[in-house]
Order: structure tokens, then sequence, then C-alpha cells
């Protein structure tokens, strides 16, 4: 596989004021984020809500503008883009190979605008189809994630969740890009609606040739459909492993944790493994000294608590991990997460 995207220390700050006299706070979103997708893979993010996921996915596309750090795409055929020093007339045109899917459908669709307009927007923004060309395109993308064509008239108001869905996978897909961020796509549809969808979204991956971000805090999701995994937590990158390999051997305190909380039938085979986790999840705006995770963590050591460890790889394996005792902690991994390709 091919590189299709680079992230390079990645940072996005936000200020905020504490009244009209008040010192300003500054709250780190994200820091020093960094990650490579391959085209054709399937990456997901993950971690706990407030953890960057979704500021990460909106840096890449530029909807929101990084405080420092690179967002480098890779177009076949072309030479790289660095996308974080275009401004908006220039990152434009890449906005066609990177669409985003959001995470609520109803309010991310525009609920005054039939489902053909809805659709039909991004080809007209970028000047790409019109008259009958425009028509056959968008009924066509409709068709493929499963709206019929006799409800192109209709709003939004009048299908389901997961119809709802499928309408913001067209408006993604009309433009035929080939990269999509896919920020927590199913967290808000129910069990039986999400699997539907994840097969979709497989699906689409071999018709469309497509590469996803996707984002997401459900790691029974995630096992399903990623081919990679990004642990992250406070802004930070804290794991990095192929799917498999995180799921049997986590080499991050706080990727057991998740894995943890993995929902399994059989309560007694949880007997002597419970892991625990201390704590809250700090607040950004002050965030702890040494490693992020050390206030919560149950193997903190003095050098967790005075040094940050760094992302690295780990001899041997193809993961990483921010962590200083990677290589010498015994992790648990899932005790019983669903099989990959099994999730239907």
């Amino acid at each position: 596989m091919s590189t299709l995207l680079k992230v390079e220390n990645l940072s996005k700050s936000y200020s905020l004021s504490s009244g009209l006299f008040g010192p300003s706070r500054t709250l780190d979103a994200l820091s020093d984020v960094s990650l490579t997708v391959e085209a054709g893979e399937t990456l997901a993010v993950v971690g706990e809500s407030g953890c960057g996921k979704t500021t990460l996915g909106r840096c890449i596309i530029k909807a929101q503008p990084a405080t420092a750090g690179t967002v480098t795409y890779y177009p076949k055929g072309h030479e790289p883009v660095e996308l974080t020093a275009l401004n908006k007339r220039q990152i434009k045109p890449w906005r066609q190979d990177i669409r985003m899917i959001f995470q609520d459908p109803m309010s991310s669709l525009n609920p005054n605008m039939r489902v053909f307009d809805i659709v039909a927007e991004p080809l007209r923004i970028h000047r790409i189809a019109k008259g009958k060309d425009l028509e056959d395109r968008v009924v066509s993308t409709l068709e493929k994630v499963g709206i019929a064509a006799d409800g192109v008239g209709r709003y939004p108001h009048a299908f389901s969740g997961g119809q709802r869905q499928r309408i913001g996978i067209a408006r993604a897909l009309v433009l035929d890009p080939k990269l999509v961020i896919a920020d927590e796509a199913v967290s808000a549809l129910d069990v039986s609606i999400q699997a539907q969808i994840l097969n979709l979204l497989e699906d689409l991956k071999s018709d469309f040739g497509l590469t996803y971000i996707f984002i997401s805090h459900d790691l029974g999701v995630v096992n399903y459909i990623a081919d990679r995994v990004v642990v992250m937590y406070l802004g930070h990158v804290v794991e990095n492993a192929p799917t498999e390999m995180l799921f049997e051997r986590p080499r991050h305190p706080y990727t057991e944790v998740l894995l943890e909380a993995l929902p399994i039938a059989d309560p007694l085979r949880r007997k002597g493994r419970n892991v625990e986790v201390r704590g809250e999840i700090p607040y950004l705006g002050n965030r702890p000294v040494g490693c992020p995770f050390h206030t919560r963590c149950r193997y903190a050591q003095d050098i967790c608590r005075a040094e940050r460890p760094a992302l690295r790889p780990i001899h041997g394996t193809a993961q990483e991990a921010a962590c200083h005792f990677a290589e010498t902690l015994d992790l648990k991994g899932a005790y019983e997460a669903p099989a990959t390709g099994t999730y239907a």
C-alpha cells in the first residue's frame, strides 16, 4: 500500500476567556499528533469523549485550522499537497477527494432541503455536473446506499435515522472521494441499523476504492471494520497498532481499560481479570505533568509523573505506544470481542 495522508505533529489549541478582566486559558484539544493513512485501509481513531478524535478529523479537512503541525495529502499521479498551508480557495478542489460523514444525520442535513438537493449540493458547489448528468449521478449514488429513487423529493424528517445516515453517506460519496472521514457514523443508531450501515460502508469501500478514517468510541465496532487502530487520550496518540495485535495484546494501560469495557455475554469470564480505572478524565486546561494518563493508571511510577513518554515503536511488533513500560507490562487483551467479519 502507498501513503495517502500523513499527519505530522498536529496541534489544536483554544483560548478561553475567564471574563472581562480575568486571565485567558488555553485548552489543548490536540497535542503533537502524528499518524499515517495508507491507501485502501480503514484506520480507526478511538478514545473517550473529549480525547480529540473529532477535532482531529475536522483539522484534517480544515473545517478547523490547526494551531501547529502539517497534514499532507498524496494524490495519485500528483505531487504531495500540504493541506494545512492552503487557504479557503486553494483547498476547495481537494475537498472533492476528502469527505466527511458526520455523527448526527439529523443535524447535519438541512431540514429545509429535499434529499435530491442535499446530495446534489456538492456537485453544484464544485461545478462538476448539471442538468441530466447531475440528476443521474444523484439518483445513482442514492440507490447505491439504499435510498430508492422515489424518495429524492422528500425531506430528511420523513426518513428514519438509518436512512438519514445513508443520505449523509451519499452526500459524501457523490463526488467520488478517495478518503472518507466517518465521525461516529453509527453511534446514534440502533444496533441492528449499525450492522446495516457498517456492512454498507464495507461494500462501498470495495465499490468506490475508498480509504476510511473511522472515528469511534466503540471498540466492538472498530474490531469489525478497522485494519489499524489509533488510540487517543487527552489529545495525544497513546497507541497505534494493527487491530488484531491491539485486541490480543495492548501495549498501553489506557487501551487495556478500553478493551475491558467491551461487553461480553458471560460475566464469569471476567472473574479475577477486572481492570480498574481511577478517577475522571482531567480537565484540558489543567493537563497533568508527565504521562497524561498517569493520574488514572494503576501501573504509574515516579517517571510517569515527571516525564511524558514519546510514541515509539515496540521492538519486534508492528505496534507503537507512548508508555515508559510498554515492553514490560503484561496487559490484558479483549476477552470476547466480536471477530472481524461477523458483526452483522
